[in-house]
């Protein structure tokens, strides 16, 4: 398990806002020559604390615009109930995120997709042909104030 100091605390929050920013620029704002900032950066990504880079898409320019979290219920409670539904949401690409999460459902779903009739599509055709799932409970995202997701 590797320390997260102060320092390797400022990289993250650094990298979490821009992860393109050059190594001098991200030495510079969080104080430390840039070979000590690298070498910092490579432990991070080696010891999984940092993960991945990705790019952040803008979901209308993509061609999406319609966001729903869907809140799914399995029938049963077994793992190879779990396994199945797992298995069948990743192959979905309007699927953006699966959570599996405690509490009266099982999962949380993010969706993204064009417009209400894709969305309906996939409500109907997708989730509702899934034998795993017991209840659905649907939640529009009107607008996003905050995402800090990337």
């Amino acid at each position: 398990m590797m320390k997260i100091d102060i320092i390797n605390k400022k990289i993250l929050r650094e990298l979490s806002i821009d992860g393109r920013i050059s190594n001098l620029d991200l030495a510079e704002k969080v104080g430390l020559s840039p070979s000590a900032c690298l070498r910092r950066v490579q432990d991070l990504e080696r010891s999984g604390v940092i993960k991945g880079y990705r790019a952040v898409i803008d979901p209308v320019a993509r061609g999406g615009g319609f966001t729903a979290y869907i809140a799914v219920g399995l029938n049963q409670h077994t793992k190879g109930s779990q396994e199945a539904f797992e298995r069948s949401v990743a192959r979905s690409p309007e699927v953006r995120e699966c959570h599996n999460i405690t509490g009266s459902i099982e999962y949380l779903l993010r969706v993204e997709v064009h417009d209400l009739a894709d969305f309906k599509r996939f409500h109907t055709d997708v989730l509702g042909t899934l034998p795993q799932v017991n209840s659905i409970t649907t939640y529009v995202v009107m607008e996003s104030p905050k995402d800090e997701r990337a």
